[in-house]
């Protein structure tokens, strides 16, 4: 066990997406001394697993590597990944908090040289790629990883994968004997930046979704469409790898539902037409069907709504999916009510996206309390920032991220 710093002019910060980031740079390069906490074992959280920005469509790393950079070049930020919150305890301006490192089994010196990889043989699910495709038990997480580090699963410590992985680095970089650490630290304020999950949508009972291999998320989209995704950027079905010619995206799954998710999720409706982008790019003669109850594309959005509204390849639907058929070829049949003809649709497919709602990851986060939807409600001393506080999409996210570490530098300043 480990005690590090003092708590004044300290802050930590909890989540190392884009939210997390923005804090901890813009307190930090004010002269605050910033810790960073980040559960998986690289920074960048979902920005760095899109496939484009909307609307510009320029790749996420353009906005992360310049940020990451001011990271690794500022030496009042601290960041601790494969970490967690454990406890909080004290009050604003004198938190003590204690924070769980888990063992990477890799350590500073390694390269990224890749050959621990070529070692061990036992694959595991690629969690970046939501499960998708495989990886090596000895991985990098992605070609733009911070840190720039291995990773060993836990699944092969102890084995002989582990041994040749260890035999196979010439830079002692593998650390078979690391152990959980527990860090002890004072800091002045706390920014919960713990971004989101996919809402699961096997839960929806009226789409019956669950073993249906050609129906996925919209983040699973956004993995497809990626140069480093599961299939190199080519959109294919996930049942067969057949090339998609014809893709429905439904809107709504299961937000704006009691049942569900009362709330709009702020960015589906764009996240849905931006996708529509890829498949047409890739594919000039494919068709697109957005099912929808109402398009929210607000200010300067609207110009990129109606941009995809001229492609005559691209239909807009406003009718809630009732059905989604599978039949003995793994296509689909998505059933719907036209709302504006009165017409009963009923679209086969290739492939079907769902526009699944953001789900705050705020469950067991100390000393935080939430709204009904599970969103963190800021206080004196603990603040929330980006989807952790409420549904938005990623220019939000950094603007309430710059509000977030003000408000955080006057807590820790008091």
């Amino acid at each position: 066990m480990s005690d590090e710093g003092s708590a004044g002019g300290t802050i930590l910060v909890v989540g190392g997406g884009i939210s997390g980031i923005t804090t901890a740079v813009e307190a930090a390069e004010t002269g605050y001394n910033v810790v960073l906490v980040e559960k998986n074992p690289s920074l960048g959280g979902r920005v760095a697993q899109l496939s484009k920005y909307f609307p510009k469509l320029c790749p996420p790393y353009c906005g992360l590597e310049i940020n990451l950079k001011r990271i690794k070049t500022n030496p009042n930020i601290t960041c601790y990944t494969l970490a967690e919150l454990e406890s909080v305890s004290g009050g604003p301006g004198a938190y003590d908090v204690k924070i769980k490192v888990n063992p990477r089994y890799v350590n500073d010196n390694c390269t990224a040289c890749g050959k621990c990889a070529e070692a061990v043989s036992t694959e595991i699910p690629n969690e970046f790629n939501f499960g998708m495709d495989t990886t090596k038990a000895a991985y990098l997480p992605h070609e733009l990883a911070f840190p720039f580090r291995y990773v060993l699963s836990p699944k092969i410590i102890g084995t002989e994968d582990a041994q040749k992985a260890a035999a196979a680095c010439k830079y002692n970089a593998i650390d078979l004997d690391m152990q959980p650490e527990t860090i002890e630290l004072k800091v002045g304020s706390i920014v919960y930046a713990t971004g989101w999950e996919p809402f699961d949508a096997t839960k929806i009972e009226n789409l019956d979704v669950a073993g249906k291999e050609n129906v996925i998320n919209n983040m699973q989209m956004e993995r497809l469409a990626s140069s480093n995704g599961p299939t190199g950027g080519r959109i294919q079905r996930p049942s067969d790898g057949k090339e998609v010619e014809s893709i429905a995206f439904v809107q709504c799954a299961g937000s704006r539902d009691e049942n569900y998710l009362p709330y709009c999720s702020a960015i589906c409706c764009l996240a849905s037409m931006k996708q529509a982008t890829y498949i047409r790019e890739q594919n000039p003669d494919s068709k697109v069907y957005i099912f929808y109850i109402d398009i929210r594309a607000p200010g300067k959005y609207e110009l990129f709504y109606q941009r995809l509204q001229e492609d005559e390849n691209v239909s807009f639907i406003k009718g809630k999916v009732a059905q989604i058929n599978e039949d003995a070829d793994k296509g689909l049949e998505v059933v719907a009510e036209d709302i504006q003809t009165g017409n009963k649709v009923r679209q086969k497919v290739d492939m079907v996206v769902l526009a699944t709602g953001m789900v705050p990851a705020t469950a067991g986060l100390p000393q935080v309390e939430t709204d009904e939807s599970g969103f963190a409600i800021p206080k004196p001393g603990i603040y929330s920032t980006g989807v952790a506080k409420k549904p938005m999409e990623v220019a939000a996210s950094v603007q309430d991220a710059t509000g977030a570490a003000l408000k955080a530098i006057q807590t820790a300043r008091d």
